[in-house]
């Protein structure tokens, strides 16, 4: 008998989701991502290079698998965006989930998004994916969490679906994880390591200086400046941004975010290679999860998966719904 779970890695970035199912002995026997850049941060880590564009990919080439991870493209959703949900390209992605969803029907998934995917144009694109998963078998739970809470200093929300087709395991499944402490200073390199080109210009420290006359400065912090130009020291960093401005966060007020200071906001660990440059990596680790809160929610997973993937044929969900676990986060 066949131990070794087996999931599919779709529209993989660098890996954040893969990464704590593999430390749990799982196998992954695909990987999607279409990024050429990310891609190669991808092979570097893992040993293999993702396929290419999913939308040209015929789910029958895809081998066979009992779970599926996908942190669909979000900027069709996010605030930061333009909010065109199903009407912008990147919208539609998670239909490519799932046409591969209807053809294999593995017996779990654990998908990804922006907390805004809840309430984008009142809630309809949503019950629109929750109402497509139910219709193919799935009981569905899910919840905004935050990465502050699972020991990373870094305010990123993000909404987790998580599915079975075995409702008694869906209904096992629970959001409730102890909240893990952060620590800022595990974070931050000292400055006398980084690279000069990532200190700000004398013009931008004196701005930001000034900015904050009046308010409680320590170290080490993250200076933010949102979008209305006002300053926030804080001892976590905002969430990471695709496109961002590119001193929209400061180390202590002088410094832009290293490489590894980056990987490490987001939870990979040190012995993670970079190999793309680091206007790469800013744009990769946007892109990307908080891989202690993926961990968190793979150990729950791990622990009703194992053992039930070649039981009994499980009750399958039709168009009935169970008590969602939404709680979403205010």
């Amino acid at each position: 008998m066949r131990n070794v779970i087996r999931f599919i890695d779709l529209f993989a970035g660098i890996g954040g989701i893969r990464l704590p199912f593999e430390e749990l002995g799982y196998k992954c026997v695909f990987s999607s991502e279409w990024d050429e850049k990310a891609c190669d941060t991808y092979a570097a880590n893992f040993g293999e290079r993702p396929a290419g564009d999913i939308t040209k990919i015929d789910a029958a080439d895809i081998p066979p698998f009992d779970l599926c991870l996908a942190g669909f493209p979000c900027q069709a959703f996010s605030i930061i965006g333009k909010m065109k949900g199903f009407a912008d390209t990147r919208g539609t992605m998670f239909f490519e989930i799932e046409r591969i969803l209807r053809y294999h029907k593995p017996q779990a998934i654990l998908l990804e998004n922006v907390k805004q995917l809840a309430t984008h144009d009142k809630g309809r694109t949503f019950n629109v994916i929750l109402n497509r998963l139910r219709d193919i078998g799935y009981f569905v739970k899910y919840k905004v969490l935050n990465a502050l809470d699972f020991g990373l200093p870094q305010k990123r929300e993000r909404i987790i679906i998580v599915g079975f087709l075995d409702e008694t395991l869906a209904e096992r499944f629970d959001f409730d994880f102890e909240r893990k402490p952060y620590d800022l200073a595990l974070i931050v390199e000292n400055d006398t390591d980084v690279d000069p080109s990532c200190f700000a210009s004398d013009f931008i420290r004196k701005k930001r200086k000034e900015s904050v006359k009046g308010k409680k400065v320590f170290f080490p912090s993250v200076w933010h400046e949102n979008k209305s130009g006002n300053i926030s020291v804080l001892d976590y960093s905002c969430a990471l941004r695709t496109g961002a401005s590119y001193n929209y966060l400061l180390i202590n007020g002088i410094r832009r975010p290293t490489s590894r200071e980056l990987l490490r906001l987001q939870g990979f660990p040190d012995s993670y290679k970079i190999v793309v440059s680091h206007a790469d990596i800013r744009r990769q680790t946007g892109n990307s999860v908080a891989v202690p809160m993926i961990r968190a929610i793979a150990k729950k997973i791990d622990v009703l998966l194992k053992g039930a993937v070649h039981n009994a044929t499980p009750k399958i969900a039709g168009r009935r719904q169970i008590k969602d676990a939404r709680t979403l986060s205010a």
